[in-house]
């Protein structure tokens, strides 16, 4: 934990500006908005999807209802081979869930913001990081991996979250994704 600390650290003062342009390019709504055929046209062959807080609630074993809907419409674009499941909390039920899709959940790979589950995602699909596109709520954990890695970062500030069930992680992360907002603006 105190190793990837210091690693945050090190490379949030190396890639300040790229995260503050991420913060400022920010969507200002859920994942559900983002258009996958936008992304395609933009260059984006493989989506790297985060977990918590982009397809659902912390703690959740599977998407939101909308999320499906919104996972349906990127298979229909990217396929099921070009979309992953990057997330610091690979819980079993999850795996099994996109197991059934037929979408890959990269495990085995050291938490983010390490760019090693994008490098390997990129050795999969035999695919250029300027092609790999990764969405996440957090600046300092995917947003930050995706800048080392060289791919795409598109950062959604506005998680999805279920403080009646976790008030006190869901409370966490919201000051995590605050701070981190503020810390980086322009």
């Amino acid at each position: 934990m105190l190793k990837r600390l210091i690693y945050t650290l090190n490379q949030m003062r190396k890639h300040r500006h790229a995260l503050a342009v991420a913060n400022q390019q920010a969507r200002h709504g859920h994942a559900a908005q983002i258009s996958a055929q936008q992304l395609k046209k933009q260059g984006i062959n493989v989506l790297v999807l985060d977990f918590d807080g982009i397809l659902a609630y912390h703690g959740a074993n599977r998407p939101l209802p909308v999320m499906q809907h919104w996972l349906r419409e990127c298979v229909q674009v990217f396929g099921t081979k070009n979309i992953f499941i990057l997330s610091n909390k690979p819980m079993l039920q999850r795996r099994a869930y996109f197991q059934t899709h037929g979408i890959r959940f990269i495990t085995g790979v050291a938490k983010k913001p390490y760019p090693d589950g994008l490098h390997a995602i990129q050795r999969l699909t035999q695919q250029p990081a300027q092609a790999i596109a990764l969405v996440d709520d957090r600046l300092l954990t995917g947003v930050l991996a995706s800048v080392i890695a060289g791919s795409r970062p598109v950062y959604v500030p506005q998680a999805y979250a279920n403080f009646r069930q976790r008030p006190v992680k869901e409370t966490f992360f919201l000051t995590l994704r605050w701070a981190e907002r503020w810390f980086f603006r322009r």
